[in-house]
């Protein structure tokens, strides 16, 4: 019977023509590993993060109907309660930047209609609630004002994103370490930090009526939710001998 060999194993061949005819930054700029190049010790992590931020903005629209015989009367009706909520407006610090009326005036038979709409944008969801309370206690049912619309400037989401961001940088960047201590090796630089995916989603929340539901419940059916993934590099150093010879003694 003949005798079986033993099989052999080529785990890795490297073949460099004239790599001796090349400089150091030729070498340095080729791909590969070359022979005599150190090899770099890297652990590759993944993190994640999520944040929330509330709406930053509101806007309220009140409108004001009238319908009168005469054109001086109905106009008259809605001037006088137009006056009093941009009175009220100004009052509490309201900027007229943040104002916009519009008025429409017509003829319905014999008789005249005027209508006038305020669209009001908030950063004070408290002044906000303040203002429309103060109004339909002086001015009642004749004045109509919509359910706020609650929302997030374009500088709020922003600030979001990159929140989430950093945040999911530095979770990787505390799995790494960690990772180096249990092997017993220090963590070094980042060499490689890439956001792999961003998700935002809207906590709409239950079905609910402008008629019972609280602004807080609008905020909160407002808010955004942000998740951020990213792959990160780490260089792993080794720690230092002489804390290891001390721990030895």
């Amino acid at each position: 019977m003949a005798t079986v060999q033993p099989a052999s194993r080529l785990f890795a061949s490297l073949q460099l023509p004239d790599s001796c005819d090349q400089t150091l930054e030729e070498r340095e700029n080729k791909p590969g590993l070359l022979i005599g190049q150190r090899a770099r010790r890297e652990v590759h992590v993944t993190g994640t993060a999520e944040l929330s931020a509330d709406p930053d903005r509101a806007s309220v629209c009140m409108r004001l109907v009238s319908n009168k015989e005469s054109a001086a009367e109905v106009k008259s009706s809605v001037q006088r309660r137009l006056e009093y909520i941009l009175q009220s407006l100004r009052h509490s610090g309201i900027t007229e930047e943040n104002i916009t009326v519009s008025k429409e005036f017509q003829k319905i038979s014999n008789a005249y209609q005027m209508e006038a709409e305020v669209c009001v944008i908030f950063s004070d969801f408290q002044k906000l609630q303040n203002i429309c309370n103060l109004l339909v206690e002086k001015l009642e049912s004749s004045v109509s004002i919509c359910s706020p619309k609650f929302y997030h400037t374009p500088e709020s989401m922003e600030k979001l994103r990159r929140e989430v961001c950093l945040a999911a940088v530095s979770n990787a960047r505390r799995k790494a370490l960690e990772v180096c201590r249990l092997v017993g090796q220090s963590l070094g630089r980042a060499l490689v930090i890439r956001e792999e995916e961003l998700r935002e989603l809207q906590d709409q929340g239950d079905s609910y009526s402008a008629l019972s539901t609280s602004i807080q419940q609008r905020i909160k059916s407002g808010t955004i939710y942000a998740t951020s993934k990213v792959f990160a590099t780490f260089e792993i150093m080794g720690k230092e001998k002489n804390k290891k010879k001390c721990q030895g003694i």
